[in-house]
């Protein structure tokens, strides 16, 4: 009976201090992995969770430097690194309880590709849509120097912190399923400026520009309805205002980053007196919130897709799009009427 109760007791140490140690493990979202790319010479945000209180450790390989963070009471923490210029691969490595090492990571330029369907279209192209010489771009593409991460196509009523995914290895079966605007802008970069490149994907076929703002950033555009936070909806559509910008930029946030592109208009060709200030109300909202100044800004203007007699002529959203370009800086426009398709709205 004695030997029953002190092998009960002893299990139950066990299984406290068990418990203890695993709620002591750092965690990161997703932004963070293996393979990851940093931006080059900047102070660089790495953020997580913890215990509530904890001190958490970390040591970036490239300067052998440690640093330190404070878990708030809500576990949560955040700390910033130097990053040098560009190199690696390197290792970041992360403690309090059970460690965290980040391996192959790189340091290099960091760019953030969202809008609709003409940037998520992979480089496989869509089904009777394809990519032009995709089929060698795919089988060509392996490249230690590109790395890529994509947001997976989720909404929220609210900010979340984290998604599923990791960084990915520029390699064919990689490069087929990303984003094709966002690769060859990416390739471009690492062909000229001859040093690594991360490309985050985090777009949405067919969507708005309203749910990619957020609700911070709709202040002064009062014709916006905002969604009822407080009604529970079964299916959220992400057409709805504020909810890719809560599931798809919000957890990327403050992530370190040299700019962003954007190619997106379609869905909303019809409200172009809107768009023309929508458009700079959504590169200042992400400025805002990333609280790293005026960072680049680019984007492609609607392709001259003839969309028939029914509503407005898609010519007055490209003339929206092209006054954009000058109502802040940092923002920049790329005119495809050259290369556009009139019967295929996504050009191959």
């Amino acid at each position: 009976m004695k030997s029953t109760i002190f092998r009960t007791g002893v299990m139950l140490i066990f299984l406290a201090l068990t418990s203890a140690l695993v709620e002591a493990e750092v965690k990161l979202p997703a932004i963070f992995s293996d393979n990851m790319v940093m931006q080059q010479q900047t102070e660089a945000a790495i953020w997580g969770t913890a215990t509530a209180n904890s001190t958490v450790r970390l040591t970036t390989s490239w300067n052998k430097r440690s640093y330190s963070a404070k878990a708030g009471s809500d576990g949560k923490w955040k700390v910033k690194v130097s990053t040098p210029s560009a190199g690696g691969p390197y290792s970041i490595t992360i403690s309090q309880g059970k460690t965290i090492v980040l391996k192959n990571v790189l340091i290099g330029e960091v760019w953030v590709c969202s809008g609709q369907s003409n940037m998520e279209m992979p480089v496989k192209g869509y089904r009777n849509q394809p990519i032009t010489g995709s089929i060698e771009y795919i089988t060509t593409s392996s490249n230690p120097s590109i790395r890529l991460i994509t947001v997976p196509k989720v909404t929220s009523l609210t900010p979340l912190d984290d998604f599923n995914g990791s960084w990915k290895l520029c390699e064919p079966e990689n490069v087929s399923e990303f984003s094709a605007t966002a690769y060859f802008f990416g390739l471009m970069l690492n062909k000229t400026l001859g040093i690594p490149v991360g490309l985050i994907n985090t777009s949405w076929g067919g969507t708005r520009i309203e749910p990619w703002i957020s609700e911070a950033g709709f202040k002064n555009f009062d014709w916006v309805k905002l969604p009822d936070k407080s009604v529970q909806q079964e299916k959220l559509s992400p057409q709805t205002p504020t909810v890719l910008y809560n599931a798809m930029i919000n957890p990327i946030a403050g992530y370190g980053i040299r700019g962003a592109i954007w190619y997106q208009g379609e869905t909303n060709r019809n409200e172009d007196v809107q768009y023309e200030k929508l458009m700079p109300g959504l590169a200042l909202n992400w400025r805002a919130m990333w609280n790293v100044g005026d960072f680049p800004m680019y984007y492609v203007q609607i392709a001259p897709f003839d969309y028939g007699p029914a509503g407005a002529n898609s010519a007055f959203l490209r003339e929206a799009q092209l006054k954009a370009s000058t109502a802040i800086l940092n923002f920049g426009m790329a005119c495809i009427m050259d290369t556009g398709e009139k019967d295929c709205i996504h050009p191959a």
